[in-house]
C-alpha cells in the first residue's frame, strides 16, 4: 500500500498557546504533500519537523477565520524568497484570493512562481483535485461563516497478479495490465482462467475526513461514513455545550457521537480552546462515547 499519513502542525483554536499552534495539518499520500489549513506559525512547525515545504503543491483552506489561514501569506512569501519555481495550488473561499492579492500588492511582491487559486463553494459537495491515486473533495460544514470540510479518498487499487501464475500459464507481458484491471486470461488452447484464481484481492482504499470548525451537524455523517480516520473539531468539553452552540463549535461528546454514527475506524479530536492546559479530560470524555479516539497533538504523526 502507498504511504498515507497525517502530521499535526497546529491543534489550537482561536489563539495559540505555548505548546499549540492554530490549526494546520500536513497529509502525505505517496510522495504528494497536501497542506490543510494554515494557521499562524505553520511554516515554523514545518521547519521544526524538517519538512521540505517546497514539496507542497496543494493547500486547502476551510474558511476565513484567522486561526485557519493567517499563516498562509507568510508561507507563500517564504516559498517565493527561497526560489520556488513550481506552481502552488490554493483551494479556499472566493474572498481569500482578494486577501492574498491585496497582501502581495501592498508589499509590492511579484511571485516568481505560478500561484493558482481555486475557489471553493461552501454550499455543496465538489471535487477539488484528482489524479490517478487520490481524490480530494469538499463538503459543507455548519459554522458562523461559510466553511468546508475536506475528504481525501484513495482510488481503488488494482488486483495483484500471482507471480507464479505468470510463468506457469505463460501469460504475455502485454496482458498483465488488463488482468490487473479484472480481465480473465484465455490460454492458447482456449482455457479460461478466471481473474479471481490468478490474482489476489487488492488492499481496500483508505479515506481521511477533515471536519474543521462546525456545530454538531449530522448532515456530514453519510459523507464521512466509514472513514479510516476522521478529524473533528472539539473546542469545548461537554459542560460548555451552550458555549459551543453559541459559537457554532462542537464538544467532545458531539464529535464522538458523529464518529460513532458514521462508523469510522478512528476519531482524531483537536481545535482545543486555549482554556484547556490538560487535554486528558477531553480525551476521556470523547472515549466514553467512542473508544477509538486520539488527541491531535502538535508534532504527532498518524498513519492512515
Amino acid at each position: 500500500m502507498l504511504p498515507f499519513n497525517l502530521t499535526i502542525l497546529g491543534s489550537s483554536s482561536a489563539t495559540p498557546t505555548s505548546e499549540r499552534n492554530p490549526t494546520a495539518q500536513l497529509l502525505c499520500h505517496s510522495e504528494k504533500l497536501f497542506l490543510i489549513d494554515c494557521g499562524e506559525g505553520t511554516q515554523v512547525s514545518l521547519r521544526r519537523m524538517h519538512i521540505h515545504f517546497q514539496r507542497i503543491r496543494h493547500i486547502f483552506i476551510s474558511h476565513l477565520h484567522g486561526d485557519h489561514f493567517y499563516g498562509l501569506i507568510g508561507l507563500i512569501s517564504s516559498m517565493h524568497l527561497l526560489g520556488r519555481n513550481k506552481p502552488l495550488h490554493i483551494y479556499g473561499p472566493p474572498m481569500l484570493k482578494q486577501i492574498l492579492d491585496l497582501q502581495l500588492d501592498a508589499s509590492l511582491t511579484t511571485l516568481i512562481y505560478p500561484l493558482e487559486f481555486h475557489p471553493t463553494q461552501a454550499d455543496k459537495q465538489e471535487v477539488l483535485f484528482e489524479d490517478e491515486e487520490i481524490t480530494v473533495s469538499s463538503f459543507p460544514m455548519l459554522h458562523r461563516i461559510p466553511n468546508t470540510g475536506f475528504l481525501f479518498r484513495e482510488k481503488p487499487y488494482e488486483r495483484k497478479i500471482r507471480k507464479d501464475i505468470i510463468s506457469i500459464l505463460g501469460i504475455p507481458v502485454h496482458l498483465i495490465p488488463k488482468i490487473k484491471a479484472g480481465a480473465d486470461f484465455i490460454a492458447a488452447d482456449g482455457t479460461i482462467h478466471p481473474n479471481q484464481t490468478i490474482t489476489t484481492e487488492p488492499p481496500q482504499p483508505r479515506m481521511y475526513a477533515f471536519c474543521s470548525d462546525t456545530a454538531y451537524f449530522e448532515n456530514i455523517i453519510p459523507i464521512v461514513q466509514c472513514a479510516d480516520l476522521l478529524y473533528h473539531e472539539t473546542t469545548f468539553m461537554n459542560d460548555r455545550i451552550v458555549n459551543a452552540a453559541e459559537k457554532f463549535h462542537s464538544t467532545t461528546g458531539q464529535a464522538a457521537t458523529i464518529a460513532l454514527k458514521a462508523n469510522v475506524k478512528k476519531l482524531l479530536i483537536g481545535h482545543y480552546s486555549a482554556r484547556y492546559d490538560n487535554l486528558q479530560p477531553l480525551l476521556d470524555e470523547a472515549r466514553a462515547v467512542f473508544t477509538e479516539t486520539e488527541l491531535a497533538v502538535d508534532g504527532k504523526v498518524f498513519e492512515i
